[in-house]
């Protein structure tokens, strides 16, 4: 091997890895919506939560992107400590796909259609696809498919070329000593582990053992070493990943090192022991591409096998080594891990945006019932909701401008849009509650009291506007075009309530039924309870133009009004269902 073949053998590495983070990250994209709902469906169920690691990690093809989206899950409060174990055993295995494909290179045979499986043969075809979906193809998911066969083709080229330049080293002296070494299994250990430490990928230090097999020096003894290693070095990426996260991020990723390093530890001792009493000739036979994919994956299903029934015990174990403190641990921050998947991010930043969601409407509903029983635990528990709809209406707002700077689709990007208009109408809601919270406690502390008619009047309209704001939480929590549709004629009927209230009041101060500092309030009572009901129209509005792929909320409410027929109806049925109590004023009975 001379120096021209080193040159050789660095190209083709650059070009192997390069092939694999091009296609990883376009699968990542093109597989993010389902990404999305199959973590989405996780449950405590460990098995499933193992299943769910295995295929996600079987369509990225990257343990270590898996690994991380999970540390970040943890780190945003959304999969717990449980529950990400089983998703790490499960991507330990999925990952070994890559090898299989790999291993497709080590194909011989003169025969046609033997040979077309060979990459060789059809990564020309792939990449000349791959192309022609990128240069002439205006949807990124097709742009995105184009990028998969792209990155294979290149990554399967690497392959060949680094094959191709290691061959001369089967007659290197040095290079036979090298391998000669690596039969003593903690040197093929730390060997395997400090490769994929340094590349970030059991995937692509796999492809690379592969590709050294064609040189006839690499045996399955000092492969199998190499690959327990290998399996160590991965956890790298998770380690660095969990910096500057809570406690039970960091357990994540010292779960993923605790696995790998506890099934190494057994198999070593098993290889040991093997190699001692039977002396096995497997050990010394020359590798394969396909040899060692099966290694690959035989080492991972074993020390699934055996420590998967001990998921709980593991669990125990991290978090003995890393204990929890008297200062609780607080979910504050969106983790910004999962910008690299965009759709996983967007559904992550979706949950953050109802959980912001049920506590303004919380804070609403409590700030209502406060006004007509004071309570200052109650007053307490709004204010702080309203601090917390205040905080992630930051954190969300701040993360989905972020995102917007990843390639994302046009879906993702109407979504993203929306999440950002309808957390503004969220926090203005939990605001209005402060402010009634505010009223209430002048009525409490000046001793105020509003007429019995007042009060039979303000408990219609806080009825009315109680009913809205559920309307709008559950049209924006489940996406709900009915609920959606129900808010504007309920929202016009507060607007006629509100303009009814404000008169009658006008006639009992005149009357003298009610004084003028309880006519301030009850004006400030008024104005909020209107206000709450147009964010909610607002909330509706994003709701209905999203569904209909309109970005005229305005345009969306007029045609609701103008040509919907069930309108007319719905707002004739919460006429009735919010008509003002009878009254003895003048103008009322006029």
């Amino acid at each position: 091997m001379d120096f021209f073949d080193f040159l050789t053998l660095i190209g083709g590495l650059c070009l192997f890895l390069f092939g694999m983070n091009v296609m990883g990250d376009a699968l990542e994209r093109r597989a993010g919506n389902k990404l999305s709902s199959i973590i989405g469906r996780l449950t405590t169920n460990k098995f499933a939560g193992f299943l769910t690691g295995l295929a996600v990690t079987a369509v990225i093809q990257s343990s270590s992107a898996t690994t991380v989206m999970v540390v970040g899950f943890v780190n945003s409060g959304l999969m717990t400590l449980k529950q990400s174990i089983g998703v790490i055993m499960g991507a330990n295995i999925g990952t070994t796909v890559t090898a299989w494909i790999l291993s497709l290179g080590g194909i011989q045979s003169d025969n046609f259609f033997v040979q077309l499986f060979k990459p060789t043969s059809f990564t020309p075809v792939l990449a000349l696809i791959g192309i022609i979906f990128i240069m002439f193809s205006k949807t990124n998911k097709r742009k995105d498919t184009g990028s998969i066969f792209l990155g294979f083709a290149v990554l399967m080229f690497g392959m060949e070329t680094m094959s191709g330049a290691v061959y001369g080293l089967s007659n290197v002296p040095e290079f036979q000593q090298l391998f000669t070494m690596f039969k003593n299994p903690i040197m093929g250990v730390l060997a395997g582990a400090i490769l994929t430490a340094i590349i970030q990928s059991s995937s692509a230090s796999v492809g690379i053992l592969q590709a050294l097999t064609v040189t006839g020096q690499v045996t399955y003894g000092a492969a199998f070493p190499i690959i327990m290693g290998q399996n160590i070095g991965t956890c790298i990426t998770a380690i660095l990943s969990s910096f500057g996260t809570n406690k039970n991020a960091k357990r994540v990723a010292l779960a993923h090192l605790s696995f790998n390093i506890i099934g190494t530890v057994v198999l070593m001792i098993v290889l040991y022991i093997v190699r001692w009493i039977f002396a096995p000739a497997i050990l010394n036979e020359t590798a394969t591409h396909l040899g060692i994919a099966i290694a690959h994956t035989s080492f991972n299903v074993i020390c699934t096998i055996l420590l998967f029934p001990m998921s709980s015990l593991l669990e125990k174990l991290v978090c003995k080594i890393i204990p929890d403190n008297n200062k609780k641990d607080e979910i504050c921050e969106l983790d910004e891990r999962l910008l690299s998947t965009p759709a996983v991010a967007l559904s992550t930043c979706r949950k953050y945006a109802v959980d912001m969601a049920r506590y303004s409407i919380h804070a609403i509903k409590g700030s209502i019932y406060i006004l007509s029983d004071y309570k200052p635990a109650l007053a307490e528990e709004i204010r702080e909701l309203e601090e917390k709809t205040d905080h992630y209406e930051d954190i969300i707002g701040n993360y989905l401008v972020k995102l917007s700077s990843h390639q994302i689709n046009e879906d993702e990007s109407a979504e993203a849009a929306k999440l950002l208009r309808v957390i503004g109408d969220f926090e203005r809601i939990s605001d209005h509650g402060v402010n009634l919270l505010e009223s209430a406690e002048e009525l409490h502390d000046k001793k105020i009291v509003f007429s019995d008619s007042a009060k039979s009047e303000l408990t219609v309209l806080t009825n009315a506007v109680d009913e809205i704001c559920s309307l709008a939480l559950e049209a924006f929590e489940e996406n709900n075009l009915e609920s959606a549709f129900d808010i504007e004629p309920l929202e016009e009927i507060i607007d006629r309530l509100k303009e009814k209230l404000r008169t009658n009041h006008i006639l009992r101060l005149q009357q003298g039924e009610c004084g003028i500092e309880a006519g301030f309030v009850w004006s400030d009572l008024l104005t909020n309870l209107e206000r709450v009901s147009d964010h909610c129209s607002n909330i509706g509005g994003c709701i209905i133009e999203t569904s209909h792929n309109n970005l005229n909320m305005h345009e969306s409410l007029r045609i609701i009004k103008s040509e919907n027929g069930d309108f007319k109806k719905k707002y004739e049925t919460y006429l009735d269902k919010y008509a003002l109590p009878k009254s003895k004023l003048t103008y009322y009975n006029k």
